[in-house]
């Protein structure tokens, strides 16, 4: 594809700009839409979008036509990884979330080992089919496999626990009921319309302040592993030739994100099993900080360090980045009453990341200086102090001031629910117990 469209400047960094850029502008709409629209239809219908926009990149001439289909692309794809969250999070308890965000977080690894898959396999097989080069295959085959799953969610996305899929045809009628009474054990309140006071309330909290700069952060200290193929693609030979073959470029990654799949699996669920988040994204800071010492250390000086410890230090990134799930689950268990916060907080975060990340990555992480870069793993190593510093205060101030706070709403929730069950004349109405929640439970403040 580089060589075809004739891709030697910048123009790898302005594909993610484009995209991030347009990611950016329509994920907290995507949000808010979602909160008025079922989820079966809104994120079905914008994937099936996706699947097409990707097979017209088969089509594409010059990288003018490329930044115009990411525009078209990050509009329809940022409703996907945010939407999910979001979703999962009006579903599961503190004690199974951060499996199932791990679970469909890791996904994108998987894609990512399929991806490389499918370019070797594509390339050797159907490059000159037809006409075609390969790249343009892989956007076919991508394209066809997009629509297709795209086309599943409209059956089998369950919506919300208090407005269930009616085609969701494995979605038996006693679910949603079950799930709103696990829900309502644990003092979480169901999903509604979100409204000006809901997004004031939301605004006025400083929680929608500090956790998009975590997620941020923790984002941005391993952003070099999305340059690990160029890394790969840019190293030489003593003559002068590519160590790796184009093959091998697209190959060697997809160990790395087998490692990335199942150190997501791994944090998470000690996550749920030890009800502790903070723990373990500490943790996965500290990883990323030696990753960050050991690179600036290969960049500054690449003739006496040995290429090993790159080497080493790229495939370990990949162990430090299951992050994310970790800290929307905590989100959730710090807004538990408060499910238009955290729509809004998800998408106030993954839209910052890509507000930044549209700028920054041409400016810290240029492709023309691959892979020696001047400043980049320096920052990352500045960011990833970052992590650690503010994990620390959001635990103390979790545990201090809001952890007592959710518990007695929490009980006050559940006092409510069983005198409504105790009393016959009340028994079944659901919004009779919310009426009794919204008169005797005081929301915790945050």
């Amino acid at each position: 594809m580089k060589e075809d469209l004739n891709l030697y400047g910048n123009e790898l960094n302005y594909f993610t700009t484009y995209f991030n850029v347009a990611y950016c502008i329509m994920l907290i709409p995507s949000q808010i839409i979602l909160t008025y629209v079922r989820p079966s239809y809104w994120l079905s219908g914008l994937e099936v979008c996706w699947g097409i926009i990707t097979g017209m990149f088969a089509l594409v001439k010059n990288a003018q036509q490329v930044y115009a289909l990411r525009v078209l692309l990050g509009l329809c794809e940022s409703s996907a990884w945010p939407g999910m969250m979001t979703l999962l999070m009006h579903w599961y308890t503190p004690s199974e979330l951060a499996k199932r965000m791990g679970f469909y977080h890791s996904c994108q690894a998987v894609g990512s080992m399929m991806s490389g898959a499918l370019q070797v396999a594509i390339r050797s097989s159907m490059h000159g089919l037809h006409g075609m080069a390969g790249w343009r295959w892989l956007f076919i085959v991508n394209a066809i496999m997009t629509v297709v799953v795209g086309a599943l969610g409209f059956v089998l996305l369950p919506d919300t626990p208090n407005n269930p899929n009616p085609r969701a045809f494995w979605f038996k009628e006693g679910h949603a009921q079950l799930a709103m009474e696990r829900l309502e054990r644990h003092g979480k309140a169901e999903p509604k319309k979100m409204t000006w006071a809901a997004a004031k309330r939301a605004f006025s909290s400083w929680v929608i302040y500090f956790i998009p700069i975590l997620y941020i952060a923790t984002v941005l200290e391993t952003y070099g592993n999305n340059y690990f193929n160029l890394f790969l693609k840019s190293l030489k030979n003593p003559d002068g030739s590519p160590r790796w073959t184009t093959s091998e470029v697209n190959a060697i990654p997809i160990g790395g994100s087998a490692i990335n799949v199942v150190f997501v699996w791994i944090w998470a669920i000690l996550s749920d099993l030890f009800m502790t988040r903070w723990t373990l994204i500490v943790a996965q800071a500290v990883i990323g900080l030696a990753v960050c010492i050991a690179m600036s250390v290969w960049t500054a000086h690449p003739t006496t360090t040995p290429l090993a410890l790159a080497y080493a230090a790229n495939f370990i990134t990949f162990t430090a980045m299951g992050t994310a799930p970790l800290i929307f689950a905590w989100l959730a268990d710090i807004l538990p009453h408060d499910p238009e916060a955290r729509t809004l907080i998800v998408g106030v975060s993954i839209a910052g990341y890509y507000a930044i990340s549209a700028w920054s990555q041409v400016l810290v992480w240029p492709a023309t200086q691959a892979p020696y870069y001047k400043y980049a793993w320096q920052s990352a190593i500045a960011i990833g102090v970052l992590v650690i510093i503010m994990t620390c205060v959001l635990r103390y101030i979790d545990a201090k001031y809001l952890e007592p706070k959710r518990e007695q709403y929490r009980v006050t929730i559940i006092e409510a629910v069983v005198k409504d069950h105790d009393e016959p004349a009340e028994e079944v109405a659901r919004d009779s117990v919310d009426r009794k929640v919204k008169s005797t439970a005081i929301v915790p403040e945050v």
